[in-house]
């Protein structure tokens, strides 16, 4: 994650004059020390004429301990100031719908005409391949799934969790839901499903390789209930209707997709079809938007650590300067 440099309180570094102002300002600190008797003191005065005056000594630190002192003050301004490491904002989903896959698993998508990697697949195969890229793209999503043949039932409710959508695909298996492709069952499960919960955004995907053989409800008739409830309804012809022994009925696939504002799909093979999911991330694409939240990583510990080095240190050298300077007197007091 690339990240900026920043210092949250630039405003600290008007202080840096403070110290001057000071020293400029206040006056000086006086104490009191003991004096030396002066043997004559007063013999000397009265031949001299000059009246005593009072006297102070003005102790100067060297330039080293002066350039310390201005460091370690530069350092601290430098921690008040709160330096940063500042990474961009994460992003979140700003949107969230209910996607819901509808899938045909009945005994024509059991047929080895497919191509996977160079090697012969069952549709059923291809179509779980390509489906868990596209559902792990669906990031922000609550995706669900339904297996239908003679029969639909619900394999995996309305959920963020698409880990578990993915898991729940793999266990499914063709002829699971009967040996027939009931589309408009299919449909109203979907429905059925929509409406028990209350996000409004809500996106259907219908794959089947056939035709309806269903006699509860017509395909078209589901559309239309499907469309009353704002729902959008893509489709996805599996196979090729021109090659023989094909049930695909486009036809009706596409008048679904028609009613209902969505479009749809012919998936001739498996790269046909995962250039169909591409398509529909960009029909349908989940939306981000920034987190006012920034991750940051504070570094105003280091100025500190280092005003606190350095402060230790110039008190060990004036020490040592100090204790240098007594052995030296003491060596000539009794010299």
């Amino acid at each position: 994650m690339p990240e900026n440099f920043e210092l949250a309180n630039m405003w600290v570094f008007w202080l840096l004059p403070l110290p001057l102002l000071v020293y400029w300002l206040l006056p000086p600190l006086r104490m009191k020390s003991s004096s030396l008797s002066i043997p004559n003191f007063q013999k000397a005065q009265a031949y001299t004429g000059q009246p005593p005056r009072s006297s102070a000594l003005v102790k100067r630190r060297n330039t080293f301990v002066w350039i310390g002192l201005i460091l370690i003050w530069v350092l601290l301004l430098s921690a008040l100031s709160s330096p940063q490491l500042v990474g961009k904002p994460e992003m979140k989903v700003k949107t969230s719908r209910n996607f819901l896959i509808v899938a045909d698993i009945s005994f024509s998508m059991a047929q080895s005409d497919w191509m996977i990697e160079g090697e012969k697949a069952t549709r059923w195969e291809a179509v779980k391949k390509v489906m868990h890229d596209f559902i792990a793209r669906r990031e922000g999503d609550r995706m669900g799934l339904i297996f239908f043949g003679s029969s639909a039932y619900i394999q995996a409710p309305f959920t963020p969790d698409l880990v578990t959508v993915e898991n729940m695909l793999e266990e499914a298996g063709v002829g699971m839901a009967g040996q027939m492709t009931n589309i408009g069952k299919a449909i109203v499960k979907g429905i059925e499903m929509f409406a028990q919960d209350t996000i409004k955004t809500k996106i259907m995907l219908v794959l089947s390789d056939g035709v309806d053989a269903g006699t509860d409800i017509l395909p078209l008739d589901a559309a239309d209930l499907a469309e009353k409830d704002s729902i959008l309804v893509y489709t996805i012809g599996i196979g090729d209707p021109d090659k023989p022994g094909s049930d695909l009925d486009e036809k009706t696939l596409e008048e679904i997709a028609e009613m209902t504002g969505a479009q749809y799909f012919r998936a001739i093979d498996a790269e046909r079809l995962e250039e169909i999911y591409e398509e529909l991330d960009k029909l349908e694409p989940i939306e981000y938007e920034e987190e006012k939240y920034k991750p940051t990583t504070l570094l105003y510990y280091y100025p500190l650590g280092a005003s606190i080095v350095l402060g230790l240190f110039l008190s060990f050298i004036l020490s040592s300067i100090s204790a240098i300077k007594r052995l030296v007197n003491k060596r000539k007091m009794h010299g």
